[in-house]
């Protein structure tokens, strides 16, 4: 199973270029699609959904040109944006039951095994008989992938899921992306780089609707093996090393100083101690690419 997409473009009305010339192939598995605010994920989701149409370019799933076989590509399909309404007195069963139907789920016998999975499977089996509505953040991004697994998709997509979330919501969301993304091709966008840490068996990197790097996460991290380091200095020090060196991060210690990271093919100075490197380096040193940091190569 395999999402292909080759040269798709979108500029929308006032002149945003939303994608520039994307290409790349996603297989079965979790694939992260990482990138900041505005780098253009949510109207990649949106072109692979067939909500818009690119200005240019192709997609195909598994040989079906998608862009102009929409209605057929659709029951292949599942899709959570960021944001969903759900009916207000409604329990997650019958809703579950109401979507079923409306996916051409005839039999009653049939629609109680694939609502009682769908339950299973997201864990929502203990609150099943509760409304929906009345659902904290975390129980209603579980309820979207419940729905979404009702005509059992090939391809899922899941669009910024975990934002707003607290850790133990967080935690059990991404679990329940796990155990369906073995048998999907499932494209999980965030800008959160842990997500994708945790979750993802092969990712990218989109800022400016281009693709700037594609890999597994961990063949990613490899790229900058020996070529991050670490030193300490003061509040008023920072303005300075940024002028002087590629600064990857930099962020508090509990002796109100800055631990900084940078980029270098050697050692920086004395200061610097050599550190492991780690998938935050790859992101903030893949967007800074266009700057004094060296651009990744990634195999």
């Amino acid at each position: 199973m395999i999402l292909s997409l080759k040269n798709v473009s979108k500029t929308y009305g006032n002149g945003v270029k939303a994608l520039d010339d994307v290409t790349i192939d996603i297989n079965a598995g979790m694939f992260g699609l990482l990138g900041p605010n505005g780098a253009g994920k949510s109207s990649l989701m949106r072109t692979i959904a067939t909500l818009q149409s690119p200005d240019s370019g192709s997609i195909h799933l598994d040989g079906l040109d998608i862009l102009n076989n929409k209605i057929e590509f659709r029951k292949t399909l599942g899709y959570l944006p960021q944001e969903f309404g759900v009916y207000p007195k409604m329990s997650a069963k019958d809703l579950l039951h109401y979507f079923a139907s409306l996916k051409g789920i005839t039999s009653k016998t049939e629609r109680n095994k694939i609502v009682e999975k769908a339950l299973e499977v997201t864990n929502l089996s203990d609150v099943q008989d509760k409304h929906v509505a009345g659902y904290s953040g975390g129980m209603k991004q579980r309820f979207g992938i419940a729905q979404l697994l009702l005509n059992n998709p090939k391809l899922i997509i899941v669009d910024e899921p975990t934002a707003g979330l607290d850790p133990a919501e967080r935690h059990r969301f991404l679990n329940v992306l796990r155990e369906i993304g073995t048998n999907h091709i499932v494209i999980f966008s965030t800008h959160i780089v842990d997500d994708v840490k945790e979750l993802c068996t092969d990712m990218a990197i989109l800022n400016g609707g281009k693709i700037l790097a594609q890999s597994t996460p961990k063949q990613m991290v490899a790229t900058l093996d020996g070529k991050v380091w670490s030193t300490t200095v003061n509040r008023e020090g920072i303005e300075e090393m940024q002028r002087t060196h590629n600064v990857i991060s930099s962020s508090y210690n509990e002796d109100n100083n800055l631990n900084v990271r940078v980029y270098g093919e050697n050692s920086p100075g004395a200061a610097f101690s050599p550190v492991k490197a780690s998938l935050e380096d790859v992101y903030f040193t893949t967007l800074n690419h266009n700057s004094e940091v060296a651009p990744l190569e990634i195999v």
